[in-house]
């Protein structure tokens, strides 16, 4: 497909937010899912959906996120954590229990959410890899999933069922299922990080 020619191309400029990668981060061909989304029962017509990803830096996975066709909005921010300690300084301490997280709105007529975890294990975080990303360490770099509704959490089960046994990796998956708490939008300087900082390192 093309946008995942494109992604992986685009993967190759996704180190963690405190510092440039020395290289590039490894990209993965996750595979499609397994007729997942055919197999969930549908509830009627689809509206347009939000999902919510942990996948270290936000500046990267927004980024990655917001080039897919069929997301209309692409948003970074805090989630997991007390909503008092929802900004950046804080969650940089690694103490709140927050995971910088992106919520992510798409219209499941033109992406489905097993395609969007499908890009987030290609491309997005290194599933193998406990509270770091890249250069940065901590719990809030976590990678998860984090399901907004049954179906989703069915999706997701299922989906990191199929990766443990597709071998594309050499070490465990350590990605979570997260139970939604809440999400707290970043402060204004994070959002849309890659498109307005051009010349920045990262």
């Amino acid at each position: 497909m093309r946008w995942r020619a494109a992604l992986i191309g685009l993967a190759l400029f996704l180190p963690a937010c405190q510092q440039a990668a020395d290289a590039a981060e490894r990209t993965v061909n996750a595979p499609a899912a397994r007729r997942i989304a055919q197999e969930i029962p549908q509830k009627g017509p689809k509206k347009l959906q939000v999902a919510v990803f942990a996948g270290g830096c936000f500046w990267g996975v927004e980024g990655v996120f917001s080039h897919v066709k069929g997301v209309t909005s692409a948003v970074s921010g805090y989630h997991g954590g007390r909503a008092g300690d929802g900004t950046y300084a804080a969650v940089s301490s690694g103490k709140t229990g927050h995971a910088e997280a992106v919520r992510v709105v798409y219209d499941p007529a033109q992406v489905r959410y097993d395609q969007l975890l499908q890009i987030f294990f290609s491309v997005v975080a290194d599933p193998t890899t406990l509270n770091r990303q890249g250069p940065d360490h901590g719990p809030q770099y976590r990678s998860a999933l984090i399901p907004l509704d049954a179906e989703q959490a069915a999706v997701a089960r299922a989906y990191l069922a199929q990766l443990k046994l597709s071998g594309l990796w050499a070490r465990p998956l350590v990605t979570r299922i997260e139970s939604y708490r809440r999400f707290i939008p970043a402060e204004a300087e994070h959002q849309d990080f890659m498109v307005r900082n051009p010349q920045n390192g990262y």
